[in-house]
């Protein structure tokens, strides 16, 4: 799933996603005082645009040039909140200790033996800041052999949770009912959520 693949995928349809920020971020981040955010895969720029309209400095990055036009079109009223970045984080990790807040929903993070794009990810929460990584629960997700995909071959919240040191602490994980409703043509009723702070 490289940047061509992504780029097809957004210009296949006029609107890939509802234009709503996912429920798992309103949820999880009201209580939180604005700071600089990291959104991470962050496609047609919902999540960051909300973020931003609630005070939030965002970096909004995404590997497809497509969905950066897309989200930099519809976001007019929070110019200057928002860094629109196309950059693939698996290979170029962002700032380290640069975020208050990394959130990372439903984004392909595939497992790599020493952890590298993952911990570059780990390393951009600054002390004191929140790791959001959210996703579809494995059991909502079936492999499509004819993507080459199959959903074991991707970070997973749980795991995530079980690779954070002594300089975290897991606030929150489990899985629950999803808030909005399945993506089109889609089973997927129920998240698996991460939610952690680091300590220093």
């Amino acid at each position: 799933m490289d940047a061509q693949f992504w780029d097809d995928l957004y210009r296949s349809r006029d609107q890939l996603f509802s234009g709503a920020p996912n429920g798992v971020l309103v949820t999880e981040i009201t209580d939180l005082p604005p700071g600089q955010a990291l959104d991470v895969g962050c496609g047609e720029g919902a999540d960051a645009i909300w973020l931003a309209r609630g005070g939030w400095q965002v970096t909004a990055v995404d590997i497809s040039r497509a969905a950066l036009e897309r989200a930099v079109a519809a976001a007019t009223d929070v110019q200057g909140r928002v860094a629109w970045t196309r950059a693939d984080l698996t290979g170029t990790p962002p700032p380290a200790a640069a975020f208050d807040l990394v959130s990372v929903h439903y984004f392909p993070l595939a497992h790599q033996p020493d952890h590298t794009a993952l911990r570059g990810l780990l390393d951009a929460v600054a002390p004191g800041g929140t790791l959001l990584f959210a996703n579809h629960a494995l059991a909502d997700l079936s492999p499509e052999p004819e993507r080459d995909f199959d959903p074991g071959d991707y970070y997973q919240p749980d795991e995530i949770a079980r690779l954070l040191d002594d300089d975290w602490t897991v606030l929150i994980n489990e899985t629950r009912p999803r808030t909005a409703p399945a993506p089109a043509g889609t089973h997927h009723t129920q998240d698996t959520v991460l939610r952690a702070r680091r300590l220093r």
